[in-house]
């Protein structure tokens, strides 16, 4: 398939067997993506111990904030690319692109400046104590200084799947995957570098799929090209980026937040090992996430091109399919949470301890995830319609809106309990919100107009092409 067929099947094939394509493979990469976090977890419990689990659950919102920038540049460019295409604007899609490359250096040199200046204070201020401070450092340092390459490579992923080239960004995921989980026992065992031998890991597979992707845009295999003179930043490609990736910026970094949250009152209420036990069951949370956004990213580029190209009984077809797929897992996920908590847990920890109180943990955590895939998808299709407004307020709701407050003022009743009695009444009220948001926007998504007659997000006029 050559580049342009790559564009126009997004508009032409059949959605069920289109959102097939897409979705598979973005399953398929995230699932393998999440697994390596599965195997980092594992090696640091069974060769650093408890403590080196709880560094890296400490460390994570760093990472968290660097995945936020990431997934606003990707988001926010996939969506302008992909209704660009659909629009037939593939000069201006080009501009994007190469505008976003601008942006992606930029937030990679204040990256490094941050591995040398605000690590340890921020490490302190996000409540790690002195005998968790050195795990989290270990962690973090090697991986915050390469920021570039998280940037890059998890940046073009979601602009390469716009193009529709859902196989090569299924492979830019498995890659760094597979690669980290083969270095990880060298690092963190053979070479006994314990919780930084899981970073170096990292960083490693990171940059080798970087530079995969650099030849896959300078091989001409995609329809968009890396060029330096439309690289010069413009204020409202720019604009249009950061309005409509902002939801998932916000979105990543509240999660960062309610990281920080749960820790301090996981400390406050119960101490370092139900910090340890957490940073499990986020790995575990994390991975049953996992098909669910796979099927959010094969839905986004086929709604964001249909609706560029105004072909809405398509876009109301993807919409309608997809939330019917991801209400599927979601429901899968609950009952296999609920029958086997203990199972997931003994994959990390033969502590019994551990295991015990991860379960518990779980069982409540995941009382309500049946209604997790309407969220997952609610703030998404916003997203992919340029509609930032109404995708902001749904990617804040879960975490900014109602867990962290809940997080806040529950243990103070039901102690370390109250953390995970926080999860399924935030999923209840971040539902009942999408259902509402999405009900109100109805004619949006059957005739892709809203409620004031217009069709479009922000639009960039079209420009000369620099020589």
């Amino acid at each position: 398939m050559n580049q342009k067929e790559q564009s126009t099947q997004l508009g032409s094939e059949s959605i069920p067997k289109l959102l097939k394509k897409l979705s598979i493979p973005a399953i398929i990469g995230m699932i393998v993506m999440a697994l390596y976090n599965v195997v980092d977890t594992i090696f640091i419990s069974y060769f650093v111990g408890i403590d080196g689990v709880a560094g890296v659950t400490f460390a994570f919102p760093i990472m968290i904030i660097m995945m936020a920038l990431a997934a606003a540049l990707g988001i926010g460019g996939s969506s302008i690319i992909s209704r660009r295409l659909g629009e037939k604007r593939e000069k201006e899609a080009n501009r994007v692109f190469s505008n976003i490359i601008s942006l992606i250096v930029v937030f990679s040199f204040i990256g490094v400046i941050a591995s040398f200046t605000v690590l340890e204070p921020l490490l302190r201020l996000f409540g790690a104590t002195p005998d968790i401070l050195p795990y989290a450092l270990d962690y973090i340092f090697p991986i915050t200084l390469a920021t570039i390459f998280f940037t890059f490579s998890f940046t073009t992923n979601a602009i390469i799947r716009s193009e529709g080239n859902a196989r090569f960004a299924m492979m830019t995921m498995i890659i760094p995957s597979v690669l980290n989980i083969l270095l990880d026992p060298v690092f963190i065992v053979l070479l006994d570098m314990g919780v930084q031998g899981a970073a170096v890991a990292t960083v490693i597979s990171q940059a080798s799929i970087s530079l995969i992707i650099l030849h896959y845009y300078l091989a001409g295999k995609s329809s968009l090209k890396i060029r330096i003179s439309e690289m010069m930043p413009q204020f409202a490609i720019v604009k249009e980026v950061v309005i409509i990736g902002l939801p998932a910026f916000v979105r990543q970094v509240s999660g960062s937040i309610m990281m920080v949250a749960i820790n301090a009152m996981l400390i406050s209420y119960g101490g370092e090992f139900y910090v340890g036990v957490f940073g499990v069951v986020q790995r575990i949370a994390m991975f049953a996430l996992m098909p669910m956004m796979g099927i959010l990213q094969g839905m986004q580029p086929i709604i964001g091109y249909n609706y560029g190209a105004q072909q809405f009984d398509r876009m109301r077809e993807t919409i309608i399919l997809g939330l019917k797929v991801v209400t599927a897992f979601s429901i899968l996920v609950f009952v296999v949470i609920m029958a086997f908590p203990g199972v997931f847990m003994r994959v990390f920890t033969p502590d019994p301890d551990v295991i015990a109180a991860g379960s518990d943990g779980m069982r409540i955590m995941f009382a309500m995830a049946f209604l997790i895939g309407v969220q997952v998808v609610s703030g998404g299709l916003y997203q992919a319609l340029g509609k930032a407004k109404p995708a902001l307020i749904l990617s804040m709701s879960r975490q900014v809106l109602f867990l962290i407050p809940l997080v806040l003022i529950l243990p103070q009743f039901f102690g370390v309990w109250g953390v995970w009695i926080a999860f399924p009444v935030a999923d209840i009220l971040s539902f009942s919100l999408s259902v509402f948001f999405m009900y109100k926007d109805r004619k949006l998504f059957f005739t892709g107009k809203d409620s004031s007659g217009g069709s479009g997000g922000l639009r960039i006029e079209e420009q000369p092409a620099s020589s």
